[in-house]
């Protein structure tokens, strides 16, 4: 089973996991984040995401999601990937993340298309009913 670990602003990890737990009726496992707020120091939270790899990493590997890229918490991320084993996705949103969770026991570059995929997918211009 792939591992996630949410790297993002303030509580949007903590919300995206309470989101997916709803709408998959349990929290998942093997799921972690580490939510980054202006008073972080963020040398001082990669010791801290880096333990979170190892006790979500049950072997297949850790996909790495983070919001928006070139920000501190993608900055971050980008410290704690290692080619083939630990991966990184930016843009997290609710979609991306489920799709991460429903097929994360598939290999660690099909779950990581499997979540690119369901990000993208999931952004639709709506419109009115009828």
């Amino acid at each position: 089973m792939i591992g996630i670990l949410i790297v993002s602003h303030g509580a949007f990890g903590e919300s995206l996991i309470h989101s997916a737990s709803h709408v998959l009726g349990k929290r998942p496992l093997y799921v972690r984040q580490v939510g980054i707020t202006v008073h972080d120091e963020p040398e001082t939270l990669i010791p801290v995401a880096e333990d979170h790899i190892r006790f979500i990493d049950q072997g297949a590997g850790v996909i790495v999601l983070t919001d928006i890229y070139g920000a501190t918490p993608s900055n971050v991320a980008q410290r704690l990937l290692k080619p083939g084993r630990v991966e990184g996705l930016a843009g997290v949103n609710l979609p991306m993340f489920i799709r991460a969770l429903t097929y994360r026991d598939q290999p660690l570059e099909a779950v990581i298309e499997k979540a690119r995929s369901g990000g993208v997918d999931g952004v639709i211009r709506m419109s009115p009913p009828g």
